[in-house]
């Protein structure tokens, strides 16, 4: 147990040692070259995921969510595994960029071993920063699991230097927030708590040896179908998503704050509000970028108020509608885009994945 502590503390001291010299490193080697700004291009090797549905790839038991049921999955893989839509989600467009493979959901990582050396994915669909409605392992028990295959040597220094980590938030926490108050009163001072836990999270992941983390802001949950549904897909909330940009303003500046604490710039801020907006505005004008009839509109809806995508009767009758092509909507569910919706956010989010190297 004290070797393993040890050994624990040797990799951060190891850590922040390396951080400070790859500073120095780059400005005396190339004082002549202006044109690079980085000496050596960081690629990784391994993605360590945090969140919720947005992110989670199979970590959901199949009793707890309708992501086990068909027809999500239909895209990708043909069939459903959990992923919270009709096939790829923003954890595999981000390993993808990064260059290996979707990580393991952390539930699988004793039937394919060999797959850890992608990292693993510690999503849960449903969770946030604090204990949401559904009792399943918050942020912090996420990285929990982190810090336990670290102590277990699963994962070495140098494994954790080659490393990203991908922190998703969807605001989880401001519906447990607004289920538990009966509104959304008293949300303005809720706000800044949920932010200061993610920063403290973020910190606590980089701390851990994780060379660089990048984190969503908030997607404007205005324009989630679940709210656009009371103007019949027309509009977005404008209350809700001034909310939004209030949680991504606080979360630019805590970023800023570590940043400037961590020396190495290893924190990086996924425009999510940005790319989701760009792509509702945008007609197909840009190349690469899908044009959406209507984007507020989901693909696969319950029959009635009663039901959501995927719902069966006692009979196994469905008691859900698809629409004809996925590959036209952007969200998939009242909540979740589609894999079409997510390749168009990742290519919209580009610039700002670029400093993940």
């Amino acid at each position: 147990m004290e070797t393993k502590k040890l050994e624990f503390f040797f990799c951060i001291f190891l850590f922040s040692l390396l951080a400070g010299h790859q500073k120095v490193g780059g400005s005396s080697h190339h004082h002549h070259h202006h044109t690079h700004r980085h000496p050596y291009v960081f690629k990784p090797s391994k993605l360590f995921v945090f969140g919720d549905s947005y992110a989670d790839t199979g970590n959901i038991a199949k009793s707890q969510a309708n992501s086990w049921k068909f027809p999500y999955g239909i895209t990708f893989p043909g069939k459903p595994v959990g992923r919270f839509s009709d096939g790829r989600v923003l954890t595999d467009y981000i390993a993808k960029f990064v260059g290996i493979k979707s990580p393991i959901p952390y539930r699988l990582r004793k039937y394919a071993a060999k797959r850890i050396r992608y990292g693993i994915n510690f999503a849960y669909g449903g969770t946030g920063v604090f204990n949401t409605l559904v009792p399943l392992p918050n942020m912090t028990t996420q990285i929990d699991f982190l810090q336990q295959l670290i102590h277990d040597a699963v994962y070495s220094c140098s494994d954790l230097q080659s490393s990203v980590a991908l922190v998703s938030l969807a605001g989880n926490d401001y519906s447990a927030f607004t289920a538990r108050n009966g509104s959304a009163q008293g949300l303005q001072s809720f706000i800044p708590l949920v932010v200061t836990q993610l920063a403290t999270n973020l910190k606590r992941i980089h701390g851990l040896g994780v060379r660089k983390v990048a984190v969503t802001t908030l997607e404007p949950l205005g324009c989630l179908p679940r709210s656009t549904a009371m103007s019949s897909f027309q509009m977005c909330n404008g209350t809700q998503n001034a909310a939004v940009s209030y949680h991504n303003l606080l979360l630019q500046q805590a970023v800023a704050k570590l940043n400037n604490e961590s020396k190495d710039s290893a924190f990086v801020v996924l425009d999510l509000y940005g790319s989701f907006m760009s792509v509702f505005k945008n007609k197909g004008e840009h190349p690469g970028s899908s044009k959406f009839v209507n984007p507020f509109k989901p693909c696969c809806v319950g029959i009635s108020q009663a039901y959501s995508c995927g719902s069966v009767d006692g009979s196994g009758v469905k008691k859900y509608t698809i629409c004809n092509d996925p590959e036209s909507a952007f969200f998939w569910d009242t909540v979740h885009p589609t894999q079409e919706g997510w390749h168009a956010v990742y290519s919209a989010l580009q610039a700002s994945l670029e400093q993940l190297h």
